[in-house]
């Protein structure tokens, strides 16, 4: 199928922990630059007729208030770890306005998450208000979310397999340190490409800002940007001029068109 122009909005780009950290004042965390202020980590994809959400974080609700989202046609997961996941509840807002279950697209593994931690959405007896949600298991087949297709990348997030997705010539990683050469064929040909990079410090699930360079020059994507920022890595302005040219780090509100 043809691919949509899409609109691709940074909701989030910082780890679990968010950026100012909880009772930290170091220099990124009292930092006055906005762009070092960091929710958790999450992107909203939009065409002309479909909209969608990859991972519903901690502050899924405020990031959907702060972009004026008044669509979503579907959540497509990464995997189960809270910082990713824990703000699906607040789904029933779009549940209210739309009158149908949200369409949620994950693998097993975090499927199970899911109704373990929502499990009040699943109930044979309801309760009035809960989310309804349409849960639909995916693996690394590709498919199609209204007129959005997506090819789902298979990366490794320490021992736990996480999903990454590409849609169109947009590809967008979190939670890895580990990508096998047959899904990097998935990666190559994009022109966009969004990776973690959560510290300069070796990490047992996550590359470091060195590691996802050299990825980001092995696959050979034009442009890259890096999410999933811990308050370690440093100041915004300051990496920025240490990478090269057409290598950023993203940052909350950034917008891009493909």
């Amino acid at each position: 199928m043809s691919i949509p122009a899409l609109h691709i909005q940074f909701l989030g780009t910082g780890t679990s922990t968010g950026i100012p950290m909880i009772g930290c004042d170091c220099t990124v965390c009292t930092s006055k630059n906005p762009k070092d202020n960091r929710l958790r980590s999450s992107i909203l994809v939009q065409s002309q007729k479909t909209s969608l959400i990859v991972d519903t974080t901690p502050d899924f609700r405020y990031q959907m208030l702060r972009t004026h989202t008044r669509r979503l046609d579907a959540v497509l997961f990464t995997h189960p770890h809270k910082d990713h996941m824990a703000g699906l509840d607040d789904i029933r807002a779009f549940n209210f306005f739309t009158q149908k279950p949200m369409d949620i697209y994950a693998n097993s593994l975090t499927e199970e998450a899911v109704k373990r931690d929502f499990y009040y959405a699943f109930a044979d007896k309801k309760y009035p208000g809960v989310p309804e949600l349409n849960l639909n298991t995916i693996d690394e087949t590709p498919f199609v979310i209204g007129d959005i297709p997506v090819q789902p990348i298979l990366v490794y997030h320490h021992k736990m397999p996480v999903f990454g997705f590409r849609f169109g010539n947009f590809t967008y990683i979190t939670d890895a340190n580990r990508i096998e050469e047959d899904q990097k064929q998935l990666i190559r040909g994009s022109k966009v490409l969004v990776l973690n990079a959560l510290r300069k410090e070796d990490h047992i699930s996550h590359f470091t800002l060195q590691q996802a360079v050299d990825m980001a020059t092995e696959l050979a994507i034009p442009e890259v940007y890096f999410t999933h920022i811990s308050h370690q890595l440093g100041l915004d302005e300051t990496i920025n001029q240490e990478l090269p040219p057409h290598i950023q780090l993203a940052y909350d509100g950034l917008e891009l068109r493909l």
